[in-house]
């Protein structure tokens, strides 16, 4: 019995010291956390906690995993966008933007604690499967993903080519689970697909931006014949592009842009402020663009409809954007973890901030397909989640500020990017139809009034 309570004694005393340690370090690394008497009742207050449950929880603790428990907590629950990540996690972030990797193709994220579809990506097998934005997955091989992190949900998807993986999931209008056996398949990151509509009239797709975006986009221009004579438009699809880097996005607006700023980014100081400005080009792009947009157009996708609505070089058409107005930073840390977190809200060119409203199109068009009876009908699936539907979300500045005062042929397709690029089923796209119908109107209506 003595050696017992020695033994709890010097436990007791083993984590003050950490405590003490920890409040130590705090202070000399952040005075100013020490000279705030809050601040450091906070940090008071985590330690006995942490002294209490290891003393006392009903099983031996792994203080290792309850700090980073704590910690991701900590980090977690400041916006939907932050996170603390282990190493497996750092680096599966690390091959999102540089190389390939095997799964299944969607973006998925955390809405009220359910791992929620924001979008299937196209040519994937989860896009083949029939996987829908909005769709919940409640299993992965059988594994609950009640409380589960992202990094840990998009680990279980991800494996060996060919190897099996089953989703469970729900969805709105089904009465009954939606059990599926998906097989990984390498999961390109060529971000860019091109094909022209008619022509003279290019498309292009962006599904990501990535960290060869922007010289694909001037590869795929090219081989569309911008720089001929005979090119009258753009067709610039952004719809389900949940974003990506932002250098990518700023350099994609500044092809189509000689002057003007593109993004203002604003921290929590007035030294944070900075303006993006677009610089000429060496072959200015004079020649029309429409902006294909909707509820799954993120983060930099909004970034670029912005910058080209705002300085009026582009329509944008389609149905109302994401609306995450944020910029995340990645830290890498120690023992290769990583935290990622919010570090600046952008706005516009025109000062205005789209935070969890979303970039609003210009000519509203519902998604859907062209349906061959008497008439053209629009179905509309476009139910995608959007910014403000997250916990935890930013507010937008402005309520914040109040809460404080208070090629042509029929059946031609493309090989850019991964997948295919179908027209005959492009142009069962109403959003792309009446995107075209525009800009044949444009080259009509300026050659009656030149």
């Amino acid at each position: 019995m003595g050696k017992k309570m020695e033994h709890k004694k010097y436990k007791s005393v083993l984590v003050k010291i950490i405590t003490l340690a920890f409040i130590v370090t705090i202070s000399l690394l952040n005075p100013a956390i020490a000279d705030n008497e809050e601040s450091y009742k906070s940090i008071k207050l985590f330690t006995e906690i942490l002294e209490e449950l290891e003393n006392h929880y009903v099983d031996k603790v792994d203080m290792e995993k309850l700090v980073h428990n704590a910690i991701k907590g900590m980090v977690e629950n400041l916006d939907p966008h932050s996170a603390f990540m282990p190493p497996e996690a750092f680096d599966k972030l690390q091959d999102d933007t540089m190389g390939n990797f095997s799964g299944i193709g969607i973006v998925i994220t955390l809405e009220k604690g359910l791992l929620t579809v924001i979008s299937p990506i196209e040519g994937t097998p989860a896009y083949k499967a029939g996987i829908q934005a909005g769709d919940i997955i409640i299993k992965i091989d059988e594994k609950s993903t009640r409380g589960m992190a992202l990094w840990e949900a998009v680990k279980l998807m991800r494996g060996p080519k060919g190897e099996e993986v089953g989703i469970t999931l729900v969805r709105k209008d089904s009465s009954q689970p939606i059990v599926l056996t998906l097989k990984r398949n390498t999961i390109p990151l060529d971000s860019v697909k091109s094909i022209s509509l008619e022509p003279g009239f290019g498309y292009v797709r962006i599904t990501n931006f990535r960290k060869n975006t922007v010289a694909d986009v001037k590869e795929a221009l090219k081989d569309l014949g911008e720089q001929d004579s005979s090119f009258k438009g753009l067709v610039l699809d952004l719809r389900h592009n949940p974003g990506g880097l932002l250098d990518q996005s700023i350099k994609i607006s500044d092809l189509f842009l000689e002057k003007g700023k593109i993004l203002i980014t604003k921290g929590r100081s007035e030294e944070e402020r900075e303006v993006f400005s677009a610089t000429p080009n060496a072959q200015p792009r004079n020649y029309p663009v429409i902006i294909l947009i909707n509820g799954g157009s993120a983060s930099a996708s909004e970034i670029v409809a912005g910058a080209l609505q705002d300085n009026n070089r582009a329509l944008i058409l389609g149905t109302t954007s994401f609306g995450k107005a944020s910029v995340q930073t990645v830290m890498p840390l120690k023992d290769g973890f990583g935290i990622k977190y919010t570090i600046v809200r952008y706005y516009t060119p025109s000062g205005r901030s789209i935070q969890a409203k979303g970039i609003e199109p210009d000519i509203t068009v519902l998604a859907g397909e062209v349906v061959k009876q008497e008439k053209k009908e629009e179905i509309e699936f476009d139910r995608l989640l959007k910014e403000k539907n997250l916990v935890g979300h930013l507010e937008p500045e402005e309520k914040k500020k109040d809460k404080t005062k208070k090629d042509s042929q029929k059946d031609k397709k493309s090989e850019n990017g991964h997948g295919l690029l179908d027209l005959e089923r492009l142009k069962k796209d109403i959003q792309i139809n009446r995107a075209l119908d525009n800009l044949i109107s444009y080259g009509v209506f300026n050659k009656i009034n030149g």
